[in-house]
């Protein structure tokens, strides 16, 4: 029994798998394969006779839809019919061409019914007849119709190219004015992007067409030298025979690939030709041709007077005539029945609604506004790249801050370069850049071996010298030192630069609420003991935005809700609150700028003047009022021994006493950003510390 389960299995699966097969996705590449299988594989009379109907049946119903169309992306796959119809039309040829060659000794029915119609009922038997008209319906199709719809398919690509930036301004111009939303812009967008691969797609299709002609010429010129040829040669026919037999066939075959040829190509013309509108193409024609009874009855009444002139064939122009006056009376009629409703009793026009809270848009926390060529980038429907970026920046944040930080809303902008981009922060610009999405940017970290051809920019995110270039310049600009991004990775990080520094800013009350309930899902008890009996949310708030604004992680958040809890009572104030959290967190502050058992290099106040401030905050309560030129002095002193160490390697560290350290944290935090001020009650007991500097007055 064991050994004939899996026997079953493997025998069942193809089974299923074949009932999962939906066959309706396999019926054009069906159509494909025996297009091409006529290529190379004689086909029966009456298969042929088939294909045959199936060809025109199928041209006329293309004709038919094209008949009905409002606007010309309602067959978006013209094109590709186009095609198809052409290579069908050229493989029946083909198969038709084999089946005369090898039969046509046989005499008019030799190459099936629809080909022996065609060259017997239509031309009357006459291959005189059958080569003229063939030619003319060649010429129409391949000088009138055809050039006629390449020409406005080749205009029309080119002015919809040239179109694109207005139709999108103007969609970004409706977006930012309230009267679309995004999903009818992001539609809008696409429907012009389709307008021009339609147009282009059409240009090119038209090609087909031309080519489907001159084909159409050298196949009947080579059915009737051949056909001449084998009949003569090879079958004993005379010339006379071979002429009536193999001419009538092969102008029968012409005029049955022909005639749909023909019906496409006008197809092509219509669609071409058709203006957009919310009508199809015969309510316009009736809308506009007979909305004027005065053109109408002028033109009636110029029939009349050529029916009356001696000579003229009175019966048609008569005819016509009447046919005329009788529409114009049915027109005049029926406007006459639509009587206007009166002012008085018309409805009274809907009164603009009143003005409410649902009108102020709210400022958003954070976004990024765009450029028009920009938008690919961001567009879900597109699939933008930048959006998987964005997302991966907020959750890169979240593990290093300890905070979900809101959601970036993106905007296109009119007012930026097509490439620039904006970032805001509650509605204020807080950084900005511009991008080319084609390009790399390669950023110059300070030690590279030679410069490189490109367009000089500036990193936006950390304001390194920069340079554009194109991608097949990637592996010289690495060779040379240079670090190489795209653009769409310029934008993400700039982005997340600009969370780091901003992070305080972007922490509101609800991102706190969002902590605690975090927070309380693994320790309940401490939340529940914490807020709101010791402390309330905008107190906890403040402790931990005078955290994040100087780099301080909030990712331990039980160890900061311990220390409230233990110090809230007590304390009221939040910078004392903040100075107890940074010393609990004094080791994972110190590991962040020196890891492991790194020394921790750190310049130092002199004696003197930390003396002097801890005596002017005794003096002067919560502030520490210093004279100007010692103010500006210490700045200037900080801001030499940070760039000193960051040219050495080390991160810039200043050491001084606790009470000191959130007044010179603030003082300092404007000239020298990047320089980070520590508590000795901050630094770890076994932690190793070397003076390398001193700020003295």
């Amino acid at each position: 029994m064991n050994g004939t389960t899996p026997a079953s299995g493997q025998a069942t699966a193809p089974v299923r798998m074949w009932q999962r097969l939906d066959w309706r996705n396999l019926a054009t590449p069906l159509l494909v394969i025996m297009i091409l299988m006529m290529l190379v594989v004689p086909l029966p009379t009456f298969v042929l006779d088939i294909l045959f109907t199936f060809n025109i049946t199928l041209a006329l119903v293309i004709l038919l839809v094209t008949l009905y169309l409002t606007k010309p992306l309602d067959f978006a796959a013209f094109p590709t019919a186009l095609l198809l119809t052409t290579l069908l039309r050229l493989s029946l040829n083909v198969a038709a061409a084999r089946i005369i060659l090898m039969y046509g000794q046989n005499g008019h029915g030799a190459a099936g019914e629809v080909i022996e119609s065609f060259g017997q009922f239509v031309v009357g038997g006459n291959y005189a007849v059958g080569i003229i008209i063939f030619a003319i319906l060649v010429i129409i199709n391949f000088v009138v119709i055809t050039k006629g719809a390449g020409r406005i398919a080749e205009v029309s690509a080119r002015f919809t190219l040239d179109a694109m930036p207005g139709k999108q301004m103007a969609i970004d111009a409706d977006l930012n004015a309230g009267l679309i939303d995004q999903e009818e812009a992001r539609r809008r967008r696409a429907e012009i992007g389709q307008e021009a691969d339609f147009f282009g797609a059409m240009d090119g299709a038209s090609k087909f067409v031309r080519g489907d002609a001159v084909a159409a010429i050298l196949i009947l010129l080579i059915d009737l030298i051949g056909g001449l040829i084998i009949g003569v040669w090879q079958h004993g026919l005379s010339v006379g025979e071979a002429a009536q037999n193999y001419t009538l066939l092969s102008i029968g075959d012409a005029l049955v690939a022909q005639i749909p040829a023909l019906v496409i190509s006008i197809a092509a013309g219509i669609v071409i030709s058709n203006v957009t509108s919310d009508q199809n193409l015969e309510s316009q024609l009736k809308g506009q041709i007979l909305a004027n009874p005065r053109a109408l009855g002028l033109a009636a009444a110029i029939l009349g007077f050529l029916g009356l002139v001696p000579g003229m064939p009175h019966l048609p122009f008569l005819g016509a005539a009447l046919l005329l006056a009788g529409v114009v009376r049915y027109r005049a009629k029926h406007a006459a029945d639509q009587v206007p409703v009166p002012e008085a009793a018309a409805a009274p026009a809907p009164e603009t609604e009143e003005v409410s809270w649902a009108s102020v848009e709210p400022i958003d926390p954070l976004a990024l506004e765009v450029g028009y060529r920009l938008i690919p980038l961001v567009d879900a429907g597109q699939q933008g790249e930048l959006l998987a970026r964005i997302r991966g920046v907020r959750r890169k944040f979240a593990q290093e801050m300890g905070f979900l930080v809101p959601a970036v809303h993106i905007r296109d902008n009119l007012e930026l370069r097509p490439g620039g981009y904006r970032i805001t922060v509650k509605g204020v610009e807080v950084g900005s850049g511009e991008i080319f999405p084609d390009l790399l940017m390669a950023i110059n970290p300070g030690q590279v071996l030679g410069d490189l051809a490109g367009t000089p920019t500036t990193d936006p995110a950390f304001g390194l010298p920069a340079v554009w270039i194109n991608r097949d310049s990637r592996d010289r600009a690495q060779t040379l030192g240079y670090t190489v991004v795209d653009a769409v990775t310029v934008v993400a990080t700039h982005l997340h630069q600009i969370l780091q520094n901003r992070a305080a800013e972007l922490l509101g009350r609800e991102e706190v609420e969002g902590l605690l309930a975090h927070l309380a899902s693994r320790s309940p008890k401490l939340v529940e003991d914490l807020v709101p009996k010791l402390i309330t949310v905008d107190r906890l708030r403040k402790v931990l935005h005078n955290l994040l604004a100087e780099g301080v992680p909030i990712r331990d958040m039980r160890s900061i809700a311990e220390v409230l809890a233990e110090h809230a009572g007590q304390v009221s104030d939040s910078d004392e609150l903040t100075a107890l959290v940074r010393a609990a967190l004094g080791p994972y502050i110190v590991q962040a700028i020196s890891p492991g058992s790194q020394e921790l290099s750190v310049a130092v106040l002199d004696g003197q003047l930390e003396n002097l401030l801890q005596n002017n905050l005794r003096a002067g309560g919560d502030k520490v009022p210093l004279e100007p030129g010692l103010a500006q002095h210490l700045m200037e002193k900080a801001t030499a021994v940070m760039q000193s160490m960051e040219s050495g390697g080390m991160q810039p560290v200043l050491l001084t006493a606790a009470p000191l350290r959130q007044f010179l944290a603030k003082l300092l935090a404007r000239p020298a950003p990047r320089l980070r001020v520590l508590s000795y009650a901050e630094i770890p007991d076994q932690k190793q510390v070397r003076v390398i500097a001193s700020l003295g007055a």
